[in-house]
């Protein structure tokens, strides 16, 4: 044999960048077995948590969605009520104003008629003290006129008849002269 050869046929062997075709072929045929093993079972296994996963997600975020339309809803209607329950308190404010305003007047008309009243009992008072005091000074101005004219006069004036009547007269006459004297000013 030929060395050159030889050492040819040795190198053909040892290239590494060759592979022999045998290995070629029972490594395609691995990979495909392992690719449909794969494809076939894994695969599956794989795209259904994918799925899981992605309806999880999508899932969610519909939940996440719909919690915050309910939140939404819920603060919507809790700034309903609250709007609300302001207006009534304004109202309820407004209502015992205006009860304290006519509670007030109520007492202001009820001070102004007890004041009227103790003014009217006052003027009555001092009316009957008036005339109780012109009926004593009446009968004490009698008594000393009646006793004065006695001295006067030296006859006793004590018939108490004709005493009243000139009492009466005196008296009368006064009261014309001081209401006359009164108009004419």
């Amino acid at each position: 044999m030929n060395p050159v050869v030889n050492l040819a046929q040795e190198e053909e062997i040892m290239n590494p960048l060759l592979p022999a075709w045998p290995e070629v072929i029972i490594g395609l045929i691995c990979f495909f077995v392992v690719f449909g093993i794969l494809g076939k079972k894994l695969l599956p296994s794989i795209e259904k948590v994918l799925t899981e996963r992605r309806d999880a997600i999508e899932g969610g975020m519909e939940r996440a969605e719909a919690a915050q339309a309910e939140a939404q809803a819920l603060l919507e209607q809790y700034r309903a009520e609250l709007a609300e329950a302001r207006h009534e308190a304004a109202r309820i404010t407004e209502h015992a104003r205006e009860q304290g305003a006519a509670l007030i007047a109520e007492m202001r008309e009820e001070g102004q008629r007890q004041r009227e009243a103790i003014v009217a009992a006052g003027h009555a008072q001092i009316e009957a003290d008036k005339k109780q005091a012109t009926a004593a000074l009446r009968q004490d101005v009698g008594s000393l006129a009646s006793q004065l004219a006695s001295r006067i006069v030296g006859e006793s004036l004590e018939d108490s008849a004709r005493q009243s009547g000139v009492i009466d007269r005196f008296l009368a006459d006064l009261e014309s002269k001081a209401a006359a004297s009164a108009g004419s000013k």
